[in-house]
């Protein structure tokens, strides 16, 4: 058997046709633990009085903020929509209260940069026709029990832009995710009509540069993984995930790659 994320002709068809494909046992127990510890670490370490910034992709002011700009290049906190009360005082232990950990952990941190850096990540995009594949961001998500919040349709292209588009993402089930905690829904071949908005950064902060299609829900599907398996995602894929309302967290480690061969990062990304 070849390096696990060695596609087979069959995998490239599929993610081809689909948008999405989904590699099991892409990432070995082993590996979830030891991120999945390295954050605890970090949660503890984290002070939450430094920052009260929210992530939500509902509301977009928060993104004019400093603190997320300069996430591109550290390790920052962002905190669940839910996790305040009206006084603005944490409802429940930070450990519960943080959305995600992004977005340069593949940069920073030695435990992501393993994975993030690994053999099998770089033949997987290379089994994708990458010529130079950079990961351009990573994010830790948590999907709290009872407040992890709505993620709305979008598509990866829409905030990170290359000349011609070559935006993937890469998620991997850090637990187990299905429809009860808040899994990955997608409309099969949507990435084959294009990408129809941009999120551009401008001199007045960021924004969408034209409004959101209405989707058909019917029209998106469950992906329903184990932990360890690994959705590949096409850039224009349209895909979204719902509040988690179950008792149970559902973490996972996602990546977003370009390929820097012949194609041009636009400025105006965020």
């Amino acid at each position: 058997m070849g390096i696990v994320g060695n596609l087979t002709p069959q995998q490239r068809q599929s993610f081809d046709s689909q948008g999405f494909l989904v590699i099991e046992s892409f990432a070995s127990p082993a590996e979830i633990e030891a991120m999945r510890k390295r954050m605890d670490g970090m949660l503890q370490a984290f002070d939450p009085t430094t920052t009260a910034s929210i992530f939500s992709t509902k509301n977009q002011v928060q993104l004019t903020s400093e603190y997320f700009y300069e996430s591109a290049e550290k390790i920052s906190f962002f905190f669940e929509e839910k996790a305040f009360d009206d006084n603005g005082n944490l409802k429940q232990p930070k450990e519960l209260s943080i959305n995600k950990v992004g977005h340069a952990l593949h940069e920073i941190d030695p435990v992501f940069k393993e994975f993030s850096c690994s053999e099998k990540v770089s033949s997987l995009l290379f089994s994708l026709g990458y010529k130079k594949p950079v990961i351009i961001q990573s994010m830790y998500i948590f999907k709290q029990p009872g407040i992890g919040g709505e993620v709305t349709p979008h598509q990866d292209n829409s905030f990170l832009y290359t000349e011609p588009k070559t935006c993937t993402g890469l998620w991997l089930a850090l637990e187990d995710a299905t429809v009860v905690n808040g899994c990955l829904w997608a409309i099969p071949e949507s990435q084959k009509n294009g990408l129809v908005r941009r999120f551009i950064r401008g001199d007045d902060g960021v924004y969408f540069d034209r409004p959101s299609p209405s989707y058909d829900q019917k029209d998106f599907v469950p992906i329903e993984v184990k932990a360890g398996s690994l959705v590949v995602i096409h850039g224009d894929l349209i895909h979204q995930s719902f509040e988690n309302q179950s008792s149970n967290s559902r973490h996972a480690y996602s990546l977003h790659a370009v390929d820097t061969d012949g194609c041009k990062w636009a400025e105006d990304n965020w």
